[in-house]
């Protein structure tokens, strides 16, 4: 995966059998789910200021995780740095997360900041190994 300049980051398999990972939106750390089921990548409403986020209103209802028809907003142009990897353009998704965190510490796991979804896999070209936690995305740099 190397030779290709694929960047390999280390998952934590957590208590709920979900993946996490650490990440960093405009330079600050956070903690997120790797959700391959969720069509964009999200942060919770409570973090617009910690990640210096720039939200605008949208039209959009979030449903997932048991949840249905929530507001959201979204902010554009975000600096998403995984490990190595890192775009400049990450568009997020905001809304209301406290029903994935409440479900995350009833199974003895810690709250997140929010979800690293479909959109930013397939930007980097995403491959995950299961049996050994690890993400690799694709450095596109030339």
């Amino acid at each position: 995966m190397k030779e290709k300049k694929y960047i390999k980051i280390k998952l934590k398999k957590i208590a709920t059998n979900h993946l996490e990972l650490k990440a960093k939106i405009n330079g600050i750390s956070g903690r997120f789910i790797l959700d391959t089921g969720a069509s964009n990548s999200c942060v919770g409403l409570d973090m617009i200021t910690y990640f210096n986020l720039d939200a605008k209103e949208s039209e959009t209802k979030a449903a997932g995780a048991g949840a249905t028809d929530m507001e959201t907003q979204q902010s554009e142009n975000n600096e998403l740095k995984i490990g190595d990897w890192k775009t400049k353009k990450c568009h997020l998704v905001l809304f209301n997360l406290s029903h994935v965190n409440t479900a995350l510490i009833q199974h003895n796991a810690k709250e997140v900041h929010g979800i690293i979804g479909a959109d930013i896999l397939l930007k980097g070209k995403a491959f995950i190994d299961y049996n050994k936690n690890l993400l690799y995305l694709k450095n596109t740099k030339k």
